[in-house]
């Protein structure tokens, strides 16, 4: 049996079993190309921009300028773009900036969980189809001939109905977790990154406040 004619034997359920599965794939490469991107070049842009702040602050932020694609750089930027900012307004600028950065993270992560839940559902209901189709065919003391063919193809409804839909659903929790523990990762990796920012920012801030003390003094 070719795969058209497998697919055909499922029944109804498949089509929507279909488009589920060709939106899963569609939204995995999407999601693929987004942490790809996040893990090759993130790192080592913000390396560079922490060691070029503690020297020279504007070098840093004409840096973050050419990487706003990336999560923690329009992080960065939301509070060092601000003006005098004190250590405590500059935290809520980095703390607001991240919060607001998560459900880009996050993104169709709840598509996912309605495939997840909806795909084994579709599967069921197929199965369900498949044996009513089945039973209605059958007839007590005849099992040959048509009745036992339509018989057969109720069967072979809910069985590739089931397992289509099982597979769908597999493979989108598969994906699903994984993305969720690039997620996790990083928001760990942004905390991180942006309480480095914060500690040499305070230093630069007392340094910024010496040099106005002397000023003053002159």
């Amino acid at each position: 049996m070719g795969l058209f004619r497998l697919f055909l034997s499922g029944g109804v359920v498949m089509w929507p079993l279909l488009v589920a599965s060709i939106l899963v794939m569609t939204l995995v490469f999407e999601r693929a190309r987004f942490w790809w991107q996040i893990q090759h070049q993130q790192d080592p842009m913000l390396r560079k921009v922490l060691a070029a702040y503690a020297q020279k602050p504007q070098a840093a932020i004409d840096m973050l300028q050419q990487q706003r694609h990336l999560p923690l750089a329009r992080i960065f930027l939301a509070a060092l773009t601000l003006e005098q900012a004190t250590p405590d307004e500059f935290s809520l600028a980095l703390a607001s900036a991240a919060q607001a950065e998560l459900p880009l993270l996050k993104r169709f992560n709840t598509l996912f969980d309605t495939v997840i839940g909806a795909a084994p559902l579709l599967g069921l209901l197929g199965t369900i189809l498949g044996l009513i189709a089945a039973l209605a065919s059958a007839e007590v003391g005849n099992v040959s001939g048509e009745e036992a063919a339509a018989v057969t193809a109720g069967i072979s409804e809910a069985l590739v109905s089931t397992a289509f839909g099982l597979v769908v659903a597999l493979l989108a929790l598969l994906f699903a977790n994984l993305f969720q523990g690039l997620y996790r990762r990083q928001r760990a990796i942004i905390e991180d990154y942006t309480g480095r920012l914060e500690l040499l920012y305070r230093r630069y801030y007392r340094r910024y406040l010496a040099r106005a003390r002397d000023l003053r003094a002159q």
